[in-house]
């Protein structure tokens, strides 16, 4: 997922509090404070440590959400995406440009530190993404933890990852395929609010969509300028540009507006507008769905982040806890 970026924080507990189960797809549930004895300090260091970063540059906070979702989508929630190695996730064309590595080494060596061999790094990664969320003005959940991490790492298995290319339908069964629904889908796409994509990644949709040589009808004519002025033909194909224009250092609900709008830059996220089936739920989302209930953003990301973070978990024997996140041990 490309990834996009006040409110108040809004403070909720997703898991029915401290101890709370988490059911997942895993044989055992991940339990909020899973840590409190074994490393109580856990979440105040990834924390302190996603903020220093955040500070040196604000590009981390969404780069590691994109880094979660990413992880998550490829053998589950299992920090394979943090493995180096000649064919691992990272060489993947979709992961080629994620960022933010460094912070979940840098967090993971001081864990180390204060409790060895005890926090994964996929639990890490998991925290550190909720962070990345608060830093960006965006809601706060409870993380559950105790998540193992994986050994394998390849860049074969990246096929399923969410294109920009990929129509409504497409979108729907890889997310359906991970025991995600629509609403789901929908929300979670919504962290676009924060982050940049790449010119290469729409300039198909402004000088020769369908192979026709014109621009995307479904373009706002009025936004349509500004951006080819940012992509021009044969231009810088990796020139970042932002996935929720003028408003992507906050996690609000402008991304949604701008679909509404037409503004979508991404050709998949448009499409969440036009399609009958999701429009609806993007409707909710703004809170002007009509006779249906509004969702609230705030909240609904962060219930389905819980239940993202629980696809495939592996627990107890499953797996290991990693020394440095980059190689298993």
């Amino acid at each position: 997922m490309t990834s996009g970026l006040g409110w108040l924080i809004f403070l909720f507990v997703l898991a029915a509090g401290e101890g709370a189960q988490v059911d997942g797809n895993s044989t055992t549930a991940l339990t909020v404070g899973f840590y409190d004895r074994s490393c109580p300090e856990v979440e105040s260091i990834v924390r302190a440590t996603m903020e220093a970063h955040f500070a040196s540059n604000s590009r981390v906070a969404p780069g590691i959400l994109r880094m979660f979702f990413h992880d998550c989508f490829v053998r589950g929630c299992d920090g394979s995406v943090l493995l180096d190695g000649p064919s691992s996730e990272k060489t993947a064309p979709p992961n080629r440009n994620l960022r933010g590595f460094e912070a979940i080494e840098e967090a993971k060596a001081q864990l180390e530190s204060a409790c060895p061999g005890v926090v994964s790094c996929a639990d890490i990664l998991a925290l550190a993404a909720r962070d990345a969320v608060i830093l960006t003005n965006g809601p706060r959940w409870s993380v559950p933890t105790g998540r193992r991490d994986g050994l394998i790492s390849l860049a074969s298995e990246t096929a399923n990852l969410p294109s920009f290319l990929d129509s409504v339908e497409t979108q729907k069964q890889k997310f359906s395929d991970k025991g995600l629904n629509l609403q789901d889908m929908v929300t979670l796409v919504g962290g676009h609010t924060i982050g940049t994509t790449a010119c290469q990644f729409l300039s198909h949709r402004l000088y020769n969509f369908n192979k026709t040589s014109k621009a995307d009808p479904s373009i706002n004519p009025s936004f349509l300028p500004r951006l080819k002025a940012l992509c021009p033909p044969n231009g810088d194909a990796v020139r970042r540009v932002e996935l929720d224009t003028d408003s992507s250092a906050v996690f609000d609900t402008s991304y949604f507006s701008n679909l509404k709008n037409s503004r979508g830059v991404l050709a998949s996220d448009q499409l969440l507008w036009n399609d009958n089936s999701t429009k609806p739920i993007v409707r909710q989302l703004l809170g002007v769905g009509g006779p249906s209930p509004a969702i609230n953003f705030n909240m609904e990301f962060g219930n389905a982040m819980v239940k993202m973070g629980a696809i495939q978990v592996k627990t107890g024997a499953g797996g290991e806890i990693r020394k440095i996140c980059s190689a298993p041990n």
